[in-house]
């Protein structure tokens, strides 16, 4: 009964994706604009080329890889050094130092709207791979410090002690010993940060306009909004093409995230 419900439950979830390349793979001279349950033709890689080419897709592309390789790792060093600071070091008010930290994840993002959007252009951020960086880098330290403290708290106190005893100081203490240790809750830290930064349209709309810039969603929203010029099978087939990065990172790191999610339960 048990296999028979998360049956079900799996064949929903995967409704929406089935119906994705169903469409995606119709042909744009037979595509009425209602959405078809049963593929009738095999248009894909044509609707993928037409997306692809429509919108620019390669600078968007190696902008959002950029920004999600690169953010996310900073992103994710930044969060363990004051995790580390938070579970290990004798730092004062920890818990309040926690939560002005982890306020920034309760927030919505139209909060930041404004005084990021006039901080960049009183800055000359405006409109540059630096400006968004940033604001990324910014945006995902808190729930990366969440996920990476809650993983060093359940460490033995042991090993922070003998190391001291030792004459280890802290930075070898965090370097040599706490980061080897944490590298799984880390990695489950950047696989979260990295798919937040590659699906993120808000400041990728807000926050920059030319091509060389915008990151992979900005410009499927942008040929989202000229559809007709290409049809909705290739928008759609462009659609799948770029949600296949995080994906495909998802289940090469699953390992590490089935064990941080296991140590933070």
């Amino acid at each position: 009964m048990r296999k028979a419900v998360l049956a079900v439950l799996a064949l929903i979830w995967l409704m929406p994706t089935y119906l994705l390349i169903v469409n995606a793979s119709v042909s744009n001279d037979t595509y009425t604009g209602t959405a078809k349950w049963f593929p009738d033709s095999f248009a894909l890689w044509e609707n993928i080329k037409a997306g692809w080419l429509a919108a620019d897709f390669t600078d968007a592309a190696r902008n959002s890889l950029l920004y999600a390789t690169g953010c996310a790792a900073a992103a994710v060093l930044i969060a363990t050094l004051a995790a580390f600071a938070l579970a290990v070091m004798p730092v004062r008010h920890k818990t309040l130092w926690f939560w002005l930290i982890y306020t920034g994840t309760l927030l919505p993002l139209q909060v930041f709207a404004r005084p990021l959007f006039l901080a960049a252009s009183t800055t000359n951020l405006y409109d540059t791979q630096a400006g968004l960086a940033i604001v990324y880098v910014a945006i995902c330290v808190p729930f990366a410090m969440f996920v990476v403290r809650n993983y060093l708290t359940t460490l033995p106190p042991e090993i922070t002690e003998s190391a001291r005893i030792d004459g280890a100081g802290w930075f070898r203490l965090f370097w040599s010993i706490h980061v080897p240790l944490a590298r799984s809750a880390m990695a489950a830290a950047f696989v979260f940060q990295f798919v937040y930064i590659w699906n993120e349209l808000f400041f990728g709309i807000s926050l920059s306009l030319s091509p060389e810039v915008r990151p992979v969603m900005a410009a499927l929203a942008g040929l989202q909004g000229n559809f007709s010029a290409v049809g909705q099978p290739a928008v759609l087939a462009a659609a799948l093409v770029v949600s296949l990065p995080t994906v495909a990172l998802f289940f090469g790191f699953q390992r590490f995230f089935v064990t941080s999610l296991k140590s933070n339960i």
